[in-house]
């Protein structure tokens, strides 16, 4: 990572680091390029087509399934691989090759839902299940229906997930209304995995996501970069919002935060950019991508 001071780009007047690296611009999806509107604002649109023309290749690196995410890769002309499921799925969309798919075990999958079905948190938590790009739930819940919205995913239920999960799980991921609900169980399931053995993260406030221990955007974007396109750190840049971000934003060489995103996140930026809905995608890229071109 380079070494720049994060800060507000109203403050910033002058960098040391020269645009001309960045050849590679992955960004978050949910609070990153889509806010409220669940659609990407045309500022934000204009200026990753605007760095796109200029030769810097454009990627999404989301939590999303990759159904829910394929709108988003095209309104941005994406022609990379989309990294989904915090970087637990890679395909390409033009060949509709999965270049990667790192599922959770059934018996790590399985002793989650045992844990998230314990009675001081059962009537707490509605419970997703993602396989082979489905959603499996074992009822549909009011969070369940609000996810399902946004994300425009039809969930299917299976009542007994013990007894008729169809595979292995790419992510588990538990919704709760009461962050601090989440917070008691990220610190508990902490204790019980270490990171070889289970990828623990929180995407949203309300968002517990659990998915292989090699499964974070950051091992993803390097694949992407350096495996796939044979770039190095120093040629990325990365903007992302919340904590299953941080990986990806401490391995670029510009290393982005939203500034609606929680303080812990900005403070491992290079940078802060503006809130998602006063556009501040479009300012990272002005600032880093276009600006000395």
């Amino acid at each position: 990572m380079q070494n720049i001071t994060a800060s507000n780009p109203a403050n910033a007047t002058d960098r040391a680091f020269g645009t001309a690296d960045i050849q590679l611009l992955v960004v978050d999806i949910d609070g990153t390029i889509a806010g409220l509107s669940n659609t990407i604002r045309e500022p934000v649109k204009q200026a990753i087509l605007a760095a796109e023309s200029r030769g810097v290749k454009v990627a999404v690196a989301t939590g999303r399934m990759y159904r829910s995410a394929l709108r988003f890769h095209r309104d941005i002309g994406s022609t990379l691989p989309l990294i989904c499921y915090q970087g637990a799925w890679i395909q390409d969309h033009a060949t509709q090759k999965r270049l990667r798919h790192l599922p959770l075990s059934k018996q790590t999958a399985l002793q989650l839902l045992d844990y998230f079905e314990e009675p001081h948190l059962r009537s707490l938590l509605s419970i997703h299940f993602y396989i082979e790009d489905q959603l499996y739930v074992p009822e549909i819940t009011a969070a369940t229906r609000i996810y399902a919205q946004r994300s425009g995913i039809e969930p299917m239920v299976i009542k007994d997930l013990r007894r008729d999960l169809p595979g292995e799980p790419t992510k588990v991921l538990a919704l709760c209304e009461n962050p601090g609900v989440l917070d008691g169980l990220l610190s508990s399931m902490r204790q019980r995995y270490t990171p070889a053995e289970l990828y623990l993260t929180r995407s949203v406030a309300t968002f517990f996501e659990a998915t292989h221990p090699l499964a974070n955007k950051g091992d993803a974007v390097q694949y992407l970069a350096e495996e796939l396109l044979g770039l190095q750190a120093a040629n990325v840049m990365a903007i992302g919002d919340n904590f299953n971000d941080v990986e990806m934003i401490a391995y670029a060489g510009v290393g982005v935060a939203m500034g609606n995103a929680p303080d812990a996140v900005k403070a491992a930026a290079d940078w802060v950019a503006p809130d998602v809905e006063e556009d501040g995608v479009a300012a990272a890229i002005e600032q880093f991508v276009l600006g000395d071109r």
